[in-house]
């Protein structure tokens, strides 16, 4: 390894080591929260709806649940609400009685915290618990729950301290996003677009992976609408199966959409460049079982994949796997398939290939290739170190018939051929009940799959976090712009609808995760109003840097007239629609 790769690996190791200790100095600057008064263009452009502000949103979810806290009348009910969400969270073996203290505690009536909305509920509960632990057993207490609290509770929470609270954080969340948000790190991989790098949120600290998109290879490979397809499709998922987008911004030169950072490298990296090729059973089980769930989410919203090999699979720092690189993918419209030869060479399905119409159908036997691949250290139909032409590997794809060698058992023999059956129509997955059929496969028979739905399965292999998986910084080609290729004013149109910012959901839970949410969500003595949420009071002006303060003192008319063009495209921006949109 060369020193320019050792220098970069080291930096990239010691910034992913992460807490407190990667935000910037100024971090809390960053990220202060404005006064309350100047946050009510968010209170005019919210959506007052409550499953959106109070459930899916982390940060709205935690401040109803403070000024639920709040209210006497309200306490037993988030404490309900807490106990069924770790009723989710216990294993097989601690449901059952896990399960029995929360019915005595809030659905009894002799109970103190009993929660009369849902105490119908006890016989039901009772039943549920003693025929099978692991099923929804209080889904109907949950529903009952919500829609007791979306009625008056939710509009008394409107006119609370805790949902002004709740406009500056949105307030926050919506400010544009620029590079400086971040540092770079060094380069990971390259596609056809442009590469992809590690970077580290300022303010925060947490790592992500940074895909650029060279606006000039965008433009001459005409590749503007899977751009927009990947990011759009990307910011409406929330899967612990599929990575996630957490920002979406330009550059002079770029594209950017910030990405979860995967540390562990990509399945194809551990087949082919850790010890001998292929991985062990239990891996194979573990990683297919993952993925496995990542296409029924996928699937769930009627997106087709289309681009499943080792390469898009990655691994994160505790060794759960992440299906990425979403830019194939289509979502379907109801009943309707697809037709186009899109996909990787060697990867592709039959009926890709022979450029029929296809659904769901092609993402179960590119699972195949993978469980294959795995095992078998290279892929279906292919010869060790061998590279045959696009033209043959289709060939052999439609005509000719699986070879298995001596490291397939009988139940993962079994389970490829299902899977790489060249009909659709009788490959497994494609059948009445989908993804449950694979699931219910006997090469998964020891996957408990609810518990690795909730990531309370421990996986096999954890990447070690003194390495970096991926080629040495010198064995990635530098990327290079297109020359002669002039960008224009319908260029720009495209790169407003991608650039939107930070991604809601993600965007919170990164707060929250980094510890700054608890940091900065502070209130007054005995749960009085803070200085930021007194009406009465003046807003604060920010902390302005020695250059600033001198620049005003050398020059206070200028500066004054800046400071009045600043407010009027304030004024602009906000009447533009680009802060006050909906969520």
């Amino acid at each position: 390894m060369e020193i320019e790769s050792m220098v970069a690996n080291s930096a990239l190791i010691k910034a992913r080591e992460g807490g407190s200790r990667g935000r910037s100095y100024k971090w809390k600057e960053m990220l202060r929260l404005n006064h309350i008064s100047q946050c009510m263009d968010q209170a005019s452009s919210i959506e007052r709806e409550y499953y959106s502000l109070c459930v899916k949103q982390p940060i709205g979810k935690n401040l109803f649940q403070l000024f639920c806290r709040s209210r006497p009348d309200l306490q037993n009910f988030i404490s309900l609400l807490d106990a069924l969400d770790a009723f989710e969270m216990k294993s097989d073996e601690e449901r059952k009685d896990f399960g029995v203290s929360i019915i005595e505690r809030f659905l009894m009536r002799k109970s103190m915290q009993c929660v009369y909305v849902v105490q119908k509920h006890e016989q039901s509960c009772i039943h549920s618990l003693e025929v099978d632990s692991c099923t929804d057993v209080f889904q109907s207490c949950r529903e009952d729950l919500h829609n007791y609290l979306s009625e008056e509770p939710f509009s008394q929470y409107q006119q609370s301290m805790f949902f002004e609270r709740f406009l500056q954080w949105k307030m926050l969340e919506r400010r544009p996003i620029t590079k400086y948000r971040f540092r770079q790190y060094r380069v990971l991989g390259k596609g056809g677009f442009g590469e992809v790098w590690a970077c580290q949120v300022r303010a925060t600290g947490m790592m992500y992976a940074c895909k650029k998109l060279d606006k000039t290879h965008v433009k001459k490979r005409r590749g503007e609408a899977m751009a927009l397809n990947e990011k759009q499709i990307l910011e409406a998922l929330d899967s612990r199966f599929v990575v996630s987008l957490g920002y979406a911004y330009e550059t002079k030169h770029s594209l950017c959409m910030v990405l979860t950072m995967m540390s562990g490298g990509d399945l194809r990296f551990h087949i082919h460049n850790i010890g001998q090729p292929g991985l062990d059973k239990n891996r194979v089980r573990f990683y297919a079982a993952e993925v496995c769930c990542g296409i029924m989410h996928l699937h769930r919203k009627s997106i087709v994949y289309r681009d499943m090999k080792p390469e898009n699979i990655l691994l994160d720092d505790n060794g759960h796997i992440r299906i990425s690189d979403l830019g194939l993918a289509v979502r379907l419209s109801e009943g309707s398939l697809v037709r186009g030869k899109v996909g990787t060479a060697g990867y592709m399905a039959p009926e890709v290939i022979g450029h029929k119409h296809y659904g769901l159908s092609v993402d179960w036997w590119g699972l195949g290739c993978l469980i294959y691949e795995m095992t078998a250290g290279k892929p279906p139909l292919r010869q060790k170190g061998e590279h045959p032409k696009a033209a043959e590997m289709e060939r052999r794809i439609q005509n000719e018939p699986l070879e298995f060698g001596e490291k397939f058992g009988k139940s993962v023999k079994n389970l490829c051929s299902s899977l790489l059956n060249k009909d659709p129509n009788e490959r497994l997955g494609c059948l009445a009940s989908g993804g449950k059929d694979v699931q219910d496969h006997r090469f998964f028979r020891k996957v408990n799959f609810r518990m690795l739905e909730a990531g309370l399965v421990e996986p096999p292999f954890k990447p070690d976090p003194r390495l970096v998986y991926c080629s040495d910084v010198q064995d990635i080609d530098e990327f290079s712009t297109v020359k002669g290729v002039t960008l224009g004013e319908t260029d720009c149109e495209f790169y407003c609808k991608f650039n939107t910012g930070s991604v809601s959901i993600n965007w919170q839970n990164e707060v929250i995760e980094t510890g700054c949410f608890k940091e900065l969500n502070v209130f007054g003595p005995e749960g009085s109003r803070s200085s930021d949420l007194d009406w009465t009071q003046t807003p604060e002006s920010p902390k302005r840097s020695l250059l600033d303060r001198i620049f005003r003192r050398n020059h206070p008319q200028e500066a004054s007239d800046d400071s009045r063009q600043g407010l009027h495209s304030n004024e602009s921006y906000m009447k533009s629609g680009m802060v006050s949109t909906s969520m």
